[in-house]
C-alpha cells in the first residue's frame, strides 16, 4: 500500500523535463508530503503525447464511504472499479519518495537508490462528478519493502513512462513486472544496548 509520498523540487524539474508544454497553471508542489484526498500534479495522455495534469488522490468508495487510493495491480483487470480506468486512463505518479509504516506504527521513507532521482508511480484516473481522480497502482513488496509492507506502488523506469501512458499493449507486461530495490531509511532509530 501507499498512502502518501513527497514532492520535491527534483521532482518538480524531472516533470518539467518529460512534459513539452506544461501549463503554467499547474501547481506543482515543491518540498511538500501529498496525502490521500489532496490535488497533485500527475503525468498522462493528452492529444498523443506526455502531459501534467492536476488531480485529486482517489476514487470514492462503495456508497460513498471512503477513499479508495490504491489498486492491486495483480488483480486490477478483473476489478469493475479499476479495469476501464486502467485499460484507458493510465497514468504515473511522479515521487521524489514514498513512506510506508510497520505494523509497530514505525515509520520508514523508501527512495530509489540513485542520488535524486525521482520515483515514477503507475496509477490511473476515472473522472467522478466531473472531476479527475487517481489511484497508484501497488504490487507484492520486493526485498527492500517486505521488511516493513507487504505491498508497494508499481515502479516504472524512466523509459517505461511513454509506453504504460500511451501503449495499451504494454498494460499487462507492466502490471506483471517487479519493481527495483529502494533505500530503505526509519523516521529514526532506535538505540539499542548491548551488555
Amino acid at each position: 500500500m501507499c498512502g502518501r509520498y513527497y514532492v520535491d523540487d527534483e521532482t518538480s524539474r524531472e516533470i518539467e523535463k518529460i512534459v513539452r508544454k506544461l501549463d503554467q497553471r499547474l501547481k506543482i508542489e515543491h518540498g511538500q508530503d501529498i496525502h490521500p484526498s489532496e490535488s497533485a500534479v500527475i503525468l498522462t495522455k493528452e492529444c498523443k503525447e506526455v502531459a501534467a495534469r492536476q488531480m485529486q488522490w482517489g476514487f470514492p468508495g462503495f456508497q460513498g464511504k471512503g477513499l479508495l487510493i490504491n489498486a492491486r495491480a495483480e488483480a486490477i483487470l478483473d476489478k469493475k472499479t479499476f479495469r476501464d480506468s486502467v485499460l484507458h486512463r493510465r497514468c504515473v505518479i511522479p515521487a521524489h519518495h514514498f513512506y510506508e509504516w510497520s505494523k509497530n506504527k514505525e515509520k520508514y521513507t523508501f527512495q530509489s537508490p540513485k542520488q535524486d532521482a525521482t520515483l515514477f508511480m503507475a496509477g490511473s484516473y476515472q473522472i467522478y462528478n466531473g472531476q479527475n481522480r487517481f489511484v497508484i497502482l501497488t504490487t507484492q513488496a520486493n526485498a527492500s519493502v517486505a521488511p516493513v509492507h507487504e505491498r508497494m506502488p508499481l515502479l516504472l523506469e524512466r523509459q517505461e513512462l511513454e509506453d504504460w501512458i500511451m501503449e495499451d499493449a504494454a498494460v499487462e507486461f507492466i502490471l506483471a513486472k517487479k519493481p527495483i530495490l529502494l533505500n530503505r531509511t526509519a523516521e529514526y532509530e532506535q538505540l539499542k544496548l548491548f551488555s
